[in-house]
């Protein structure tokens, strides 16, 4: 029985988690449901991005564009579609293994495709500013905007959630 709510469980009462009090099938949904949400947001970036790159190559700017330009343009382009590709990767994944009771499963390899999209997120984010910059600029101050940019992100995005997970982590 579950002692918050008195009903039977579906695994017999095992606990995975003594603080949340879960069985693993209930912490499966939930990091799902916060998976979800999570992706909800990288996307939603991802998608916007890479439609207004989509719409550069048809302007008649990009005929001016100098050969690393173009260069940069295309390569800000792939890295933006497999960002999509990895963070549109998990619902497919979901709906692909969907009552085949693999959900612990498929919470790791969908945090696998996450992170991955989130590191090609960076990418297509670095590579786009760097275009933008190149052209609005031309200047020589555009590698050391790109570099204190990239450095932000990689603070916001992995240093201090990895210094939270070290510092506040129980040693269990």
């Amino acid at each position: 029985m579950n002692e918050r709510n008195g009903s039977a469980r579906p695994d017999g009462g095992k606990r995975t988690d003594p603080g949340r009090r879960e069985s693993a099938e209930e912490r499966a949904d939930r990091q799902w449901q916060e998976l979800m949400q999570e992706i909800r947001v990288a996307q939603t970036g991802v998608q916007i991005l890479f439609g207004f790159l989509l719409t550069v190559a048809f302007t008649p700017h990009f005929q001016a564009l100098s050969d690393t330009d173009r260069a940069i343009y295309i390569a800000t382009v792939v890295v933006g579609s497999l960002a999509a590709g990895a963070l549109i990767g998990p619902v497919s994944f979901h709906r692909i293994v969907s009552g085949r009771r693999i959900k612990p499963e498929a919470v790791v390899w969908a945090s696998r495709l996450t992170f991955t999209g989130i590191v090609l997120l960076l990418a297509t984010f670095t590579s786009a500013l760097l275009l933008v910059l190149r052209v609005a600029t031309h200047g020589m101050l555009v590698p050391c905007l790109v570099g204190g940019v990239v450095a932000w992100y990689l603070l916001c995005w992995f240093a201090l959630p990895l210094w939270a997970r070290e510092r506040h982590t129980d040693e269990r």
